[in-house]
């Protein structure tokens, strides 16, 4: 099927090293499952011992990849700005996403490894630790060279996850004001707790440009503690966050909030609506590294083809229920959405 619209992704890519691990590794590496931390120094030995653990995977990943290669199994035309360094990890992603049909357009630099992410899972569940190494060495000035920033002029949907914030702010702000001069359709994500924590004020400055907000339960709350909002009830968070001052009045601003097995949570034009997702046995869970990013790869997927909102949840429901089926976020040749 051909797009609408080209989608254009920009973020922090990692290569997953995936392993099911023990109660004792979290507890030796200080980790938390259902989190996502970037890595300290006392968590650097833990890489090679995953590395070594008979049971490792290695996967292309990082949230804004994950949800565009996602997006293109179930349509097709994407792109993705990211940066890698020169070395086998590299070439790996290099491999990965070109087996997964992605365009991508990799800044790869000398000085740093390519990012990696510990993805620890114990019974289903996941601890993620990032290590950005090279992907936290995007140049502002690698966007603004003109092969590049003619991809923004060509996209006219973007989507950039939260982590980015956290590498070049710049760089989002550019290609937001350039959504919003241009009547595009830009989008972020919540990411994880620490953004909304300690990325705050950066946060802050793209919200008024985002036209959909996505993120899932755990989030929503962090971010209205932050902002002083004195409640936990998700749908009243997402209704607040979905009438946040905007930049243009092109388009209104939807919300999107997933809440692992209960519904999906969608706030626009001051009312919210509730979507159920599709339910999975406990024994057909995987693993959950990835699903969040795969529901708004799915969701992307049909909004670059004007599809109503119940056809983008749709899609994100299915995307997200195929790949907690799997490890990591990997998905079936031939996926069956229709």
């Amino acid at each position: 099927m051909a797009s609408e619209g080209i989608l254009l992704g920009m973020g922090n890519p990692l290569l997953d090293i995936s392993a099911v691990v023990d109660e004792d590794f979290l507890k030796k590496y200080d980790l938390q499952l259902n989190n996502a931390i970037l890595a300290e120094d006392k968590h650097l030995p833990m890489y090679e011992e995953l590395a070594s653990n008979p049971n490792v995977e290695y996967i292309a990943g990082g949230a804004t990849q994950n949800s565009i290669r996602v997006a293109q199994v179930l349509d097709e035309l994407f792109l993705v700005i990211l940066t890698i360094g020169k070395d086998k990890y590299g070439d790996e992603m290099k491999k990965n996403s070109k087996l997964g049909g992605v365009n991508v357009h990799y800044y790869e630099d000398e000085s740093a490894p390519t990012g990696t992410c510990a993805v620890c899972v114990v019974g289903g569940e996941r601890s993620l630790i990032a290590n950005l190494a090279a992907a936290n060495c995007y140049k502002f000035e690698h966007l603004k060279k003109p092969e590049n920033w003619a991809l923004v002029e060509k996209a006219k949907y973007f989507y950039i996850a939260g982590f980015f914030l956290t590498v070049s702010p710049q760089s989002i702000q550019l290609v937001a004001e350039h959504a919003a001069a241009n009547n595009k359709i830009f989008s972020m994500n919540l990411s994880a707790p620490f953004i909304c924590e300690f990325f705050k004020d950066v946060q802050e400055k793209a919200l008024p440009y985002m036209d959909y907000v996505f993120g899932n339960e755990t989030e929503a709350r962090t971010f209205s503690k932050v902002h002083g909002w004195e409640t936990d009830d998700v749908e009243q968070i997402a209704l607040k966050i979905s009438q946040w001052p905007k930049a243009s009045g092109a388009h209104k601003r939807i919300t999107v909030i997933t809440q692992g097995a209960d519904p999906v949570v969608v706030a626009e034009d001051g009312k919210v609506k509730k979507f159920p997702v599709i339910l999975l046995p406990k024994e057909k869970l995987v693993d959950t590294n990835g699903a969040g990013d795969a529901f708004v790869g799915g969701f992307l997927s049909q909004l670059v083809q004007e599809k109503p909102i119940e056809v983008c949840i749709k899609a994100g429901c299915y995307a997200a229920n195929v790949i907690i089926q799997r490890s990591g976020c990997t998905y079936p040749e031939k996926p069956d959405f229709n």
